[in-house]
């Protein structure tokens, strides 16, 4: 295989899950190089939420890298299938969002995506360009092109009804919108998490129809958050993408050591026998070069160095930081509830949030463990040490 075919292969295929197919892929690659075309490459962002995280980031990292082996990177913004909903991984119903509440996440999805790809030469496409201009009859069309034996084949779909949960016909919708975005474009190579794999195809059999090469599809894994769950802003267990560096820092060092591996593959660029090297060692010093490689790279590497000194001050060296901040006793009275008290200093969202994270032992009052959620506290003559967490300090001025 020539060498620059197999430097391309190579950047598709790592950390890959689904290629379909690599044959195809290969043959794509050895055209690409000999006429020196760039492929162009489709990944499509519905602005469902105003933020993205590092789970985003791990086909946005893959972009870059075949960015910068020359490929044109289209970017779909989906402001039409954001109004339908992905149900992607979905059990329940997902709720439509108005146009209003797209155009408010896109004001930040753009940006975010900057922090990666080089957004001065990636083609950005919103699929309202080809859908606000369909009527009815277009859309009678567009669903005519797939039968509702297939779509239910759908494992999401599958589960949804042995569970006796609703499914809208508008979600039948969303594969098909996803996939008529390929057409539009003309793209070679769809790129997608795990759980868009049947999206993807559906892409590959529209442009099959319309006598278009079908493209080559490839998934990328979905990686978990801090508590095993999926990440997600919604379960409050992502590290966000625009996180500040010593936050960032901290919470890669929450995640389990179990899941490094595939975090240094997914997550950053360290070669696999270097990170492999790494995780042979001690798995704190690893998990250390795994969070600052992450914070280096969505900051840079001075910011990275200062956040893991800090973490290191304040956790291995047992020392508290430098920067706490500093608040009044909160109101008038004299003694308040504890979850009461983290609520107005703004370290627990909700009372029931603070009670939780007192009964978890995430509380510490001038060091020391408070687990009694019904606990008061006294205003203090001096000032009052409020720990949550791992990261989270304040002081109590009285």
């Amino acid at each position: 295989m020539d060498p620059n075919v197999s430097t391309h292969l190579a950047a598709f295929k790592r950390g890959c899950v689904d290629l379909i197919e690599e044959k195809q892929l290969v043959g794509l690659l050895e055209k690409s190089v000999a006429e020196q075309r760039p492929l162009r490459i489709k990944f499509g962002m519905d602005p469902s939420s105003p933020d993205l995280h590092v789970g985003h980031g791990v086909p946005l990292m893959k972009l870059r890298d075949l960015q910068q082996l020359g490929h044109e990177i289209v970017l779909i913004v989906g402001d039409s299938t954001a109004m339908v909903g992905d149900p992607s991984g979905r059990n329940k119903l997902r709720p439509v969002l108005t146009r209003e509440q797209v155009e408010e996440n896109l004001q930040t999805y753009t940006e975010q995506a900057s922090r990666v790809l080089d957004m001065s030469v990636t083609e950005v496409r919103r699929n309202s360009e080809w859908f606000d201009k369909m009527d009815f009859y277009d859309v009678l069309k567009l669903t005519s092109r797939m039968t509702v034996a297939r779509m239910i084949e759908r494992d999401t779909f599958q589960k949804r009804m042995k569970d006796q949960e609703p499914i809208g016909i508008h979600e039948f919708l969303y594969p098909l919108m996803q996939g008529w975005d390929s057409v539009e474009i003309q793209c070679d190579v769809e790129l997608g998490g795990t759980d868009q794999l049947f999206n993807l195809l559906v892409g590959r059999h529209l442009q099959e129809q319309c006598e278009q090469r079908p493209q080559v599809c490839i998934t990328t894994p979905l990686i978990n958050g801090l508590d095993g769950r999926k990440m997600s802003k919604s379960y409050e267990n992502a590290v966000g993408i625009t996180d500040e560096p010593r936050d960032m820092f901290g919470k890669v060092m929450a995640i389990d050591d179990e899941v490094m591996e595939s975090w240094f593959l997914a997550v950053t660029r360290v070669p696999e026998p270097e990170f492999r090297e790494i995780l042979s060692g001690h798995p704190r010093e690893a998990k250390a070069r795994l969070a600052q490689e992450i914070t280096a790279f969505y900051h840079d590497e001075l910011a990275a160095g200062a956040a893991r000194e800090a973490f290191d001050n304040q956790f291995r060296d047992r020392q508290l930081p430098s920067d706490i901040p500093e608040m009044p006793w909160p109101g008038e009275q004299n003694e308040l509830p504890l979850p009461s008290l983290l609520r107005e200093l703004g370290l627990a969202k909700s009372t029931s949030e603070a009670r939780r994270l007192i009964e978890q032992g995430g509380v510490r009052l001038d060091g020391e463990v408070n687990k009694d959620s019904k606990a008061s506290v006294v205003r203090p003559q001096g000032e009052l040490l409020v720990q949550v967490g791992k990261r989270r300090f304040t002081r109590v001025q009285g």
